[in-house]
């Protein structure tokens, strides 16, 4: 039913719009160039902390988004895909980015949605704007201005965003800077950026766990390996090519916890996307490692069949919508964790690491991918496989750095993700 009701708001948005917002609707050729996968907030019985306060009342939310594809035209799409109660935009506006919470002067434009300035997101719905005139460039930054009069459950969100939001009492939208009461590293509510690009141009989804969401990078830099290769392809030229990010940290193939399964989400998250041509498929590391400690003490260990079976199912969706998907193998994971907490030592063992070189051999030799990227090969420590070379560590043996994200994205052969099937 969310897979139609989806369907549904963008065949709303994409026919009938006022013409004040939406003039050359009818020749636009509208492709994803930013996305954030929504996800549902844990409950009190999960050890990571909100980021967010339970509920936002009268507070503008700014948050800023960088995109990899421009054009004259974007949209934004809002998603209550976990909310059980409406969730009521009074005003939402959209610029460029400037420092901080700031945009650039004269650049402010107010979203419209059917017309109206204010929309109630159903439960469980996402809703699409009107197209607004916002010239943004390739690799450009928007900040999207959220204001929520009445009392709003915090219930959609997304975690690890590695991007600061500002938020701030009142209706602030249209102000060109304000001083914020606080901020924080999560997104809220915002799910995707659609831009008015060339016939030529298409997407492609990065669809993972942590180490595409890009944990362990440095918080507003735009590091996350999908970020890397965005601008690759920007340098490279050609047909614009969007990279959307639908990463989730701690995401599983198979389970819920940290968002919802793989399976759950793929559709919307991937294949739903406009114009996306090809997925890359980074996930299981979390299936692997999760079992037996604080975040899965009742889950037995995962079988190696059990996450081809999974994989072999985002395969079939994909190719079903004619979508190419790349397999990434699974990146080195000894000691994770081990300086963070003694409670999370055991995301590693020897029989874990099994399970990873099984799995990595079948994404390497199967051939039911598409293609695949060894991600492995370029993390791993050459004198000591299991682990991540110690120049690309984050520091908790898990995610890379800042600078063995840009190794990973530099690894990838271009033409890979864009040659037709």
């Amino acid at each position: 039913m969310r897979f139609l009701l989806m369907l549904s708001v963008m065949a709303i948005g994409f026919a009938g719009v006022p013409s004040v917002t939406a003039q050359g609707t009818a020749s636009s050729h509208w492709v994803g160039t930013w996305e954030s996968s929504p996800q549902p907030i844990w409950g009190p019985d999960f050890i990571g902390g909100l980021k967010y306060p339970r509920n936002l009342w009268n507070q503008t939310v700014r948050q800023v988004a960088r995109v990899s594809i421009g054009g004259p035209r974007i949209r934004v799409v809002l998603s209550n895909e976990y909310g059980d109660s409406p969730v009521t935009i009074g005003g939402a506006h959209v610029a460029l980015a400037d420092k901080g919470s700031a945009i650039v002067p004269g650049s402010d434009r107010p979203l419209t949605f059917g017309g109206s300035t204010t929309v109630t997101i159903p439960p469980g719905a996402p809703v699409l704007s009107d197209p607004v005139e916002l010239a943004v460039a390739p690799l450009g930054k928007v900040a999207i201005s959220l204001f929520l009069p009445d009392v709003t459950p915090v219930t959609t969100w997304h975690n690890d965003a590695r991007q600061t939001a500002f938020l701030v009492a009142g209706n602030k939208v249209g102000e060109t800077d304000f001083k914020p009461d606080s901020s924080v590293t999560g997104r809220v509510f915002a799910s995707q950026i659609l831009v008015d690009a060339p016939a030529a141009a298409r997407a492609i989804v990065t669809f993972g766990d942590s180490i595409t969401d890009g944990d362990g990078s440095t918080v507003d830099a735009i590091h996350r390996w999908p970020d890397f290769l965005a601008a690759r392809f920007v340098e490279a030229g050609g047909a614009p090519v969007g990279v959307l990010n639908a990463g989730i940290s701690g995401a599983k193939l198979l389970k819920d916890r940290m968002g919802v399964n793989a399976l759950a989400r793929f559709d919307r998250d991937a294949l739903s996307v406009p114009g996306v041509e090809t997925v890359v498929v980074m996930i299981g590391i979390n299936d692997i490692g999760w079992p037996g400690g604080v975040l899965s003490p009742n889950d037995p260990p995962v079988s190696v069949d059990d996450l081809i079976a999974g994989y072999r199912q985002l395969i079939a969706q994909a190719h079903a919508r004619n979508i190419r998907i790349i397999g990434v193998t699974l990146t080195p994971f000894e000691d994770t964790f081990k300086v963070v907490s003694p409670a999370l030592d055991y995301y590693y063992n020897p029989e874990k690491e099994k399970t990873r070189q099984a799995v990595n051999r079948w994404i390497r030799e199967s051939k039911e991918f598409d293609g695949v990227i060894d991600f492995d090969a370029v993390a791993r420590d050459p004198k000591r496989p299991s682990h991540i070379q110690a120049d690309f560590d984050s520091g908790d043996h898990l995610h890379p750095n800042d600078g063995g994200y840009k190794v990973m994205a530099d690894s990838i052969d271009l033409q890979l993700l864009t040659k037709p099937n």
